[in-house]
């Protein structure tokens, strides 16, 4: 454990930080679970609505700093193409 206070804090505050990004990484996967298992389902509406919900969570993710633009745009990509290939 550090001595000095601020260096205390710095503990308190990345701890905290950590938290809000695995919340943040958890939130993404369960909505891109959801785009997935509508696909499975063969539910074209269901997959679009989830998709449209999917993409607004990677988005704050992106614009909180938790993933990296290109990151954020190939998840969006790559569910974007899943939805369209539907039959």
């Amino acid at each position: 454990m550090a001595n000095i206070k601020s260096a205390k804090k710095r503990i308190l505050v990345n701890n905290k930080k950590a938290m809000q990004n695995q919340m943040i990484k958890s939130a993404v996967k369960t909505e891109i679970k959801k785009v997935r298992a509508a696909i499975e389902a063969g539910n074209k509406d269901e997959a679009n609505k989830a998709l449209l919900s999917a993409t607004s969570v990677i988005d704050k993710a992106e614009s909180k700093g938790v993933f990296k633009k290109n990151t954020a745009s190939r998840k969006v990509s790559r569910l974007a193409l899943a939805v369209n290939k539907m039959a």
